[in-house]
């Protein structure tokens, strides 16, 4: 059964929000320290990048909305299978820098398919 472009962007708007949420007003530091915390951003990240990863192959235009995706796609890899050389600055700066501009795209996108 193929999967609803709609739910994809609502399954990456809800993990990206997850994640800004929970790192709101906290700093690199505190990140570093709290292994819950790092363990939870890291598996929203991971859930992101299977959305849009199932999304490129059910509507490639709707992907290609949201920027950059073969590095979103890419990044949950580096989670996964590099977590051992995971370094906690990098994410920091993708939660930080990255992260705000996919969720704004991902709320067009779905403002745009509600109309």
């Amino acid at each position: 059964m193929p999967h609803d472009p709609s739910k994809l962007l609502h399954d990456i708007l809800n993990s990206a929000q997850r994640i800004l949420t929970w790192t709101e007003n906290r700093s690199l530091t505190e990140y570093e320290c709290d292994q819950l915390l790092s363990d939870a951003v890291e598996r929203n990240f991971v859930t992101i990048g299977e959305a849009l990863s199932r999304l490129v192959r059910v509507d490639a235009d709707v992907a290609a909305g949201l920027g950059n995706y073969p590095q979103i796609i890419g990044f949950p890899n580096v989670v996964v299978h590099g977590y051992d050389s995971l370094e906690h600055a990098i994410v920091w700066g993708i939660i930080q820098n990255e992260l705000p501009r996919l969720t704004e795209r991902a709320r067009a996108l779905l403002d745009e398919s509600m109309s």
